[in-house]
């Protein structure tokens, strides 16, 4: 189905109206990104986020967004901040894979990035932009004000002395601590603790006050740990989404102290939901007993994401060995083979997933993937997890958009996360080379 995007948004047949007059287009746009965001946060009446309910009653907000393929937190913030899916953006999964399939370092320089962003598309117009702790931010020179998300390699808790040599300009780190947080212990400023998204909050409120930016852009990552944790439900879930909602409510508290509260959107979204699961698979067990995988030099290895998988091979023409890796998990037992769905490479081109993957595997609600080549196929491990193909409720993310340039009081059924950035460009008139029609694919 075909959906067109010029002053209006249409998904699935209902309209999200983006005015772009000179009377009702804001000044302003304020992108939060709350890592592992789920629907239920702002529809459910019952969940302690007062400042997204009244956001949704006020706005817009949306049932659920599409992921893009995997699930996982860095290509879709990419995929925000682009409106562009991996193939396009360059960004196939969170961290570096080797030529023997292991998994290397975390991906965090902007130059990682194939497609133009929001921040450049923003600048190119005369305007200002800001970002605080927002993934593959590191280097990136279309940030006016930057505090990357990013830690030292030697001690990853810390992540003071290294977030503030990358930050831009140089004393930026320092001047935030001084004027929003006070000083900031370790454990103040990782991802142990729910004080965090609350720090995270007050520096981007500083810089919104202080320098006001046409564009910020910040991640708020606690959700995603107390969902690893335990699944999607039980208290520290809700204690984090909780203090995410606070962290909001420290945002607008800056847009008005700052004056500009009537000139800005703010848009909440996310880059994936969450699975509830009991048990782990490791297909690369299945490789080594098929004589294709070691350690030191693989023939085929998959590499895990999660809630999925992708397979590679290293000689991608040895046709006969990847039909037997495929026919090898056709034909295992009904209750091993029930625990995941084969993912073809249309299907993983559909949501924009790693062309050099031969295939992948996506779990069955209740389970995910480990690199493990050695031990049980399933074992149990219980937690949350995402990375899952985007083809169901509990793995998509959400959406609220509420301020000057949007409809309100509207809840519309669904959208895809490439539409956010799209919505973020065309509310400041940028161009993030986006096409003039948008194609909405149902997918299998």
């Amino acid at each position: 189905m075909l959906f067109r995007f010029n002053n209006i948004i249409k998904v699935l047949g209902l309209l999200l109206v983006v005015t772009l007059n000179a009377q009702t287009k804001p000044e302003h746009v304020v992108i939060i990104s709350i890592d592992g965001f789920r629907s239920e946060f702002y529809l459910d009446n019952t969940m302690p986020t007062p400042n997204l309910q009244e956001m949704v009653d006020k706005g817009v907000a949306a049932k659920e967004v599409t992921g893009i393929f995997p699930t996982v937190t860095y290509p879709s913030h990419t995929t925000l901040i682009t409106g562009k899916t991996p193939v396009e953006h360059g960004i196939f999964y969170n961290t570096k894979m080797s030529e023997n399939g292991s998994s290397g370092g975390w991906v965090y320089d902007f130059k990682e990035i194939k497609a133009k962003t929001l921040w450049q598309s923003v600048k190119e117009k005369g305007l200002t932009t800001a970002a605080v702790s927002w993934p593959i931010s590191v280097n990136a020179d279309y940030i006016d004000y930057n505090i990357p998300e990013f830690w030292s390699f030697t001690n990853p808790m810390d992540r003071r002395i290294a977030t503030a040599q990358k930050a831009n300009p140089k004393g930026l780190f320092e001047e935030v601590v001084k004027n929003a947080t006070g000083t900031l212990e370790i454990n103040d400023y990782n991802l142990s603790s729910l004080s965090m998204d609350q720090n995270l909050a007050r520096i981007a409120g500083y810089i919104l006050r202080e320098y006001k930016p046409n564009l910020l852009t910040i991640h708020l990552p606690i959700t995603d740990g107390a969902q690893h944790k335990v699944g999607r439900k039980g208290l520290g879930v809700r204690k984090a989404i909780s203090g995410a909602d606070n962290a909001i409510g420290i945002i607008r508290d800056a847009l008005q102290k700052a004056g500009i509260e009537d000139k800005t959107t703010i848009i909440v979204s996310g880059d994936h939901g969450f699975v509830d699961v009991h048990s782990q698979i490791a297909p690369n067990v299945l490789l080594a007993k098929m004589g294709l995988y070691n350690k030191n030099n693989p023939k085929a290895w998959f590499y895990s994401a999660g809630g999925s998988t992708f397979l590679h091979v290293k000689d991608s023409n040895n046709k006969k060995m990847i039909e037997q890796i495929r026919e090898a998990f056709d034909q295992l037992p009904l209750e091993e083979k029930s625990t995941f769905k084969i993912i073809d490479r249309d299907k993983i081109a559909k949501r924009g997933g790693d062309p050099n993957a031969v295939l992948a595997l996506s779990g069955s609600k209740g389970y995910f993937f480990t690199n493990d080549a050695d031990g049980p196929f399933i074992s149990t491990k219980k937690g949350g997890k995402h990375g899952h193909y985007p083809d169901f409720h509990d793995i998509a993310t959400g959406f609220v958009g509420y301020g000057k340039g949007l409809e309100k009081e509207m809840l519309i059924e669904n959208m895809f996360l490439e539409d956010v950035a799209k919505i973020a460009a065309t509310l400041l008139g940028a161009d993030i080379d986006q096409p003039e029609e948008y194609y909405h694919v149902v997918l299998e």
